[in-house]
């Protein structure tokens, strides 16, 4: 059996991709089972898929811009007329003599050509919608889908008839951290509250600028732990020094980017987590029941990320803190306030559990496996 994966090549595609995989691998055990996946360059999502056995083909591929600048149009009429039609004319052609029995796109504009080829070459699509507003790319490709799953109830524009709630796929192995591990790992103090701050798969500089605002207060109160992004941390890393006194540097662990392994122990430690409000970062969140102040990304398409946050927040599983409210002040007087007020945290943690869909991936898994084979398998409860 051979599946072919498609997305847009961030982390927030390739990790419920990865979530997938394994699912599969659980449910269906015969050795002809082969994964691949095809989409623009991303150096650092292809490492991810690599290490999990999924062969990786690189096509061309564009985005359009929603910028009225000359440099965008110019960039949106090079990108449809030459870099979307040579993709999908390449995907054509690797499809072609690939032959996969399904296609599954985690959508965004880097799937375009891989569905597009597949739908012309009649190989069955399947489309996860990671947000409460699908992107100008999943409206498009909904067409051609047989499935769409859905991340939240309220999901936007999509066809009733073809969508089904699962949630957002996470690793379920990143439910398998122990706070006694993080302790040792991260070198915890043990003596005050632990925040886990996330900015993404890439970091987020205007998040961390305004951690490093008040990183001495912070630490005073709190024990951080920080994945800043690979492109911020020489930088992050510099200007923390200089603000960081002697007796404040044990409650400060500072890191480029949290690997799976150290991620899922991170979790379990955290009282408290500050992230952006990608459908990943938000369902992993829940998942493991944790409160949390999401900072939705403001220039994400659609606004998706402020949407999606909201949506989190409807039945009080996290707060909302929007880029043009967050003031360092503000942001250290609501820590201080939670924390005072443990029943508000309390409430938090019974909210996210509630809302958390863990079995995603083992659901969509299900579906995929039993589209291609007779065998009945018994669908979860979540």
């Amino acid at each position: 059996m051979k599946v072919l994966f498609t997305g847009g090549g961030t982390g927030g595609h390739v990790l419920p991709i990865i979530g997938i995989t394994r699912e599969i691998r659980k449910i269906y055990t015969k050795k002809d089972l082969q994964f691949f996946y095809i989409g623009p360059k991303d150096e650092f999502g292809e490492i991810f898929l690599s290490h999990e056995g999924i062969k990786v083909k690189r096509v061309l591929s564009g985005k359009i811009r929603r910028y009225r600048d000359w440099k965008s149009i110019t960039q949106n009429l090079v990108d449809c007329l030459f870099k979307i039609p040579a993709g999908i004319f390449q995907a054509f052609f690797y499809i072609f003599f690939l032959a996969p029995d399904l296609i599954f796109s985690k959508g965004g504009f880097g799937s375009l050509p891989g569905v597009i080829a597949g739908w012309v070459l009649q190989v069955p699509i399947f489309l996860h919608e990671s947000d409460r507003t699908p992107g100008l790319a999943n409206r498009f490709l909904s067409r051609f889908s047989l499935e769409i799953f859905v991340s939240f109830p309220k999901t936007e524009w999509f066809t009733p008839k073809k969508m089904i709630l699962v949630g957002n796929p996470i690793r379920r192995e990143i439910l398998e951290g122990s706070s006694q591990i993080a302790k040792k790992l991260f070198k915890l103090s043990d003596k005050k509250p632990v925040i886990l701050i996330m900015g993404g798969s890439q970091g987020a500089q205007r998040i961390n600028d305004k951690i490093l605002e008040i990183l001495s207060e912070l630490l005073t109160n709190f024990e951080l732990i920080h994945q800043c992004g690979e492109k911020n941390f020489k930088e992050v890393r510099a200007e923390a020094k200089v603000v960081i006194t002697k007796d404040l540097e044990e409650y400060y662990h500072l890191f480029p980017f949290l690997k799976e392994e150290e991620l899922k122990h991170a979790y379990q430690a955290a009282d408290l987590i500050i992230s952006r409000a990608g459908s990943g970062s938000i369902f992993e969140i829940a998942a493991i029941g944790k409160p949390s102040i999401l900072v939705p990304l403001p220039e994400a398409a659609q606004n998706h990320q402020v949407k999606n946050a909201y949506s989190y927040a409807e039945n009080g599983a996290c707060l909302v803190l929007e880029e043009a409210n967050f003031t360092p002040r503000f942001f250290l007087e609501k820590l201080k306030y939670f924390f005072s007020h443990p029943e508000e945290l309390e409430k938090m943690q019974k909210s996210a559990k509630e809302f958390a869909k863990p079995l995603a991936a083992k659901i969509i898994a299900e579906h995929l496996v039993s589209y291609l084979t007779p065998l009945e398998i018994p669908k979860n409860k979540q």
